[in-house]
């Protein structure tokens, strides 16, 4: 089993930031790829959405409304992945979720999900 903690979330002015962390524990051989996702709760039947990833060689990937102002980095001796978020827009406002992908023995991988995170920005 694999636990996820997210935190870091809160209620921001538009143009602030905010760093969320997500730390991985349990049984964990290792981590392949780790990412944060985020849903609009208020806007009904909206996917959700990437926000970021990164892989274990550090390979980043970003949405388009990511780019420039989020950066998504990570500690492998703590399990764990940041989203640094700075210059936010009232459309940012959403629950972010990490996933990570983990290999619990060689040739065992899955999908793990955070219980989320609300990140808010007022305008």
């Amino acid at each position: 089993q694999v636990q996820l903690v997210e935190s870091g979330g809160g209620l921001v002015q538009a143009g602030g930031s905010l760093r969320l962390s997500c730390a991985a524990s349990g049984s964990i051989f290792s981590i392949d790829s780790m990412g944060w996702y985020r849903q609009d709760r208020q806007a009904p039947g909206k996917q959700r959405e990437l926000v970021a990833t990164v892989t274990s060689g550090g390979t980043t990937n970003y949405a388009d409304s990511a780019k420039g102002r989020f950066t998504i980095s990570r500690d492998n001796a703590k399990n764990t992945v940041y989203l640094q978020m700075n210059s936010l827009k009232p459309e940012d406002t959403a629950v972010y979720y990490c996933s990570v992908r983990v290999t619990i023995v060689p040739g065992l991988r899955n999908n793990y999900w955070g219980q989320g995170t609300q990140v808010t920005v007022s305008s």
